[in-house]
């Protein structure tokens, strides 16, 4: 029971567990943000069925996400204490305002979003909405901050106890590989939620129920114009991305691409079996001059190879390797039912097509395996440092007992999983009871307001 090996299995499930509700949140609470203006702007019940439905879904996930974040808080002290100790300098500060600027925001008003419409009226509420929503994207800010800075560490010093000391705090947050981070997680959060709605739309139009068809239908349409604009611009930002992590991360380009020699014009490995022992690809599939292409935008660009480093210093290959094809695989498949909705639009058929309809309720989980695959690309990926280059994973972590992290361990797997059976059973019932027809009220106006004062008086009398 290696306590290194058994503390890093407990935070990759707990952060990847966790990594899924925020970006399933983020997402959803902009598309909620979106549905109240157009139901401000166009009155139609629709767009007022589906904020009310997806605010639910949202409170879901975000109590979800709210749980299982606090863990990993403990779980740091816990399992990771010297690495507290050297970087928490560096590291607490953006903890501590992801909290202030972002979790106060969102908690002071997400009971406004979730019961205060009746109560605060339609433009409050909706200001609330917009609040909240913000407040999500603040906290990816500072959690993608500080993770990124562990990617690509700048503007620091250490002392002569080894902790590591802030220089510049603001080249700390904007560190190189930042910008793209930000915009690459942001945008996976959108598309993930994006997804989630298509896929659920998908469920009611083919169900064929006829309350549920105006907002399944609008909701289908929105969200798959959103999809053919967000999608080729995630491919975009990872793309750029990709260079960036050439420049700065270049093994864990090399892990990727599991190349072992430094080359130039070097081919695309479609797919291989990496042999880390031999440092050779088994059964590869390349293309010529593809990977240097793609890789460099230049056909005769230098990737590094692994042999480049010890293989010490190497990430390990194979959980790298493969984990970035299946997070480029699940973006091709989301671009192709992007890019099928264009043609049905035109057909006029993107409603009644029952095949691409049930491959978009296929296509639901998607995005959150890509999300868990790329997380496993850039984690894995900065191996064997938690801080790339600066602090080795192994001098990270506690001098605790290996039975101690098995334990909780275990527990972890236990409990997160009732969690996660508890979110399917309530969110499956939300989704298959669909939506109540909504019946408007009349308000009381003069005339009304008359007759029942009339009619008190007169009860009065008697």
């Amino acid at each position: 029971m290696d306590p290194v090996i058994l503390s890093r299995l407990q935070f990759a499930f707990t952060i990847g567990y966790h990594i899924l509700w925020p970006a399933f949140s983020i997402g959803i609470a902009w598309f909620i943000v979106t549905l109240n203006a157009l139901w401000l702007r166009t009155g139609k019940p629709a767009y007022h069925q589906l904020a009310t439905f997806w605010t639910k879904v949202f409170a879901l996930a975000f109590g979800m996400g709210v749980v299982t974040g606090v863990v990993i808080s403990y779980e740091i002290g816990l399992n990771w204490s010297r690495y507290a100790r050297v970087m928490a300098d560096v590291i607490s500060p953006l903890l501590t305002l992801e909290v202030l600027t972002a979790f106060f925001l969102e908690a002071g008003f997400i009971g406004i979003m979730l019961f205060g419409e009746k109560r605060v009226g339609k433009r409050l509420h909706f200001a609330a909405s917009v609040i909240v929503a913000t407040g999500t994207v603040i906290s990816a800010f500072w959690i993608i901050a500080a993770n990124s800075w562990m990617q690509t560490p700048m503007d620091f010093t250490t002392t002569g106890d080894g902790r590591f000391v802030t220089t510049d705090f603001w080249g700390v947050v904007f560190n190189p590989s930042m910008p793209y981070r930000l915009a690459h997680m942001l945008l996976a959060s959108f598309i993930t939620g994006i997804f989630v709605v298509v896929g659920v739309s998908a469920f009611w139009l083919l169900r064929g129920r006829t309350k549920e068809q105006a907002p399944a239908r609008a909701a289908f349409s929105l969200c798959l114009w959103l999809a053919t604009i967000l999608v080729p611009l995630q491919i975009f930002v990872g793309d750029q991305h990709g260079l960036n992590t050439r420049k700065f991360q270049p093994m864990k380009l090399a892990a990727i691409e599991a190349r072992w020699e430094t080359a130039r014009a070097v081919p695309l490995t479609a797919i291989a079996w990496p042999d880390e022992k031999a440092e050779r690809n088994d059964y590869a599939v390349e293309i010529p001059w593809l990977g240097s292409i793609i890789l460099t935008h230049s056909l005769r660009g230098e990737v590094k190879g692994l042999k480049e480093v010890p293989a010490s210093e190497r990430p390990p290959v194979i959980p790298v390797f493969f984990a970035f094809r299946i997070m480029v695989g699940c973006a091709m498949a989301l671009l192709g039912l992007a890019l099928l909705s264009l043609y049905l639009r035109w057909r006029q058929k993107l409603f009644d097509t029952r095949w691409y309809l049930y491959a978009c309720l296929a296509g639901t989980p998607l995005g959150f395996i890509a999300t868990l695959a790329g997380w496993t690309v850039t984690e894995v990926g900065r191996q064997p440092y938690v801080v790339y280059g600066q602090l080795r994973t192994a001098d990270a972590v506690s001098p605790i007992a290996g039975g101690a992290v098995f334990g909780s361990l275990a527990v972890a797997l236990v409990l997160y999983n009732l969690l996660l059976l508890g979110f399917f059973f309530y969110g499956g019932r939300l989704v298959w009871r669909g939506f109540e027809v909504e019946t408007p009220t009349i308000p009381v106006g003069r005339p009304l307001g008359a007759i029942h004062a009339a009619m008190a008086a007169r009860e009065a009398i008697k």
